[in-house]
């Protein structure tokens, strides 16, 4: 069983840097084209929520202490910085095939905004993770 908690735990841990990694590299540099990594980020996004209901399960489902409320917050800031990634780069990303310059470059500041948005939340959630043991 010791296995499946590593293979589970590297998972998350290596979908949730590539999500948080990718997040806060676009939002830091427009030129970076937002489009290009948005389905990549919500599979990242998907593979996190999935893998983090199994660690949950295996680690913190009897309990409901201060360490599980913090959790939890690092949860709801991720779930939000999901919510906000698809609203706003995703809506904004599919508009942008035919859109014309002067409309690309307001999607392009719309996704931008959606990446710092995501990035600020996924900050909260990895010190929420980084964190959680403490209390």
């Amino acid at each position: 069983m010791q296995f499946v908690y590593i293979v589970v735990i590297g998972l998350h841990v290596m979908a949730g840097v590539f999500w948080a990694g990718t997040t806060m590299a676009v939002a830091r540099d427009p030129d970076i084209r937002a489009e290009r990594f948005f389905r990549p980020q919500m599979g990242a996004a998907v593979l996190v929520f999935l893998t983090g209901i199994l660690l949950w399960y295996f680690f913190h489902e009897a309990a409901f202490g201060s360490m599980e409320k913090v959790l939890a917050l690092g949860i709801v800031t991720a779930l939000i910085a999901a919510g906000v990634q698809g609203a706003l780069v995703g809506s904004a990303s599919r508009r942008l095939a035919g859109a014309d310059a002067a409309a690309q470059t307001e999607l392009r500041a719309k996704m931008t905004r959606g990446e710092r948005i995501a990035g600020g939340l996924l900050v909260i959630t990895v010190l929420c993770m980084a964190t959680a043991r403490m209390f």
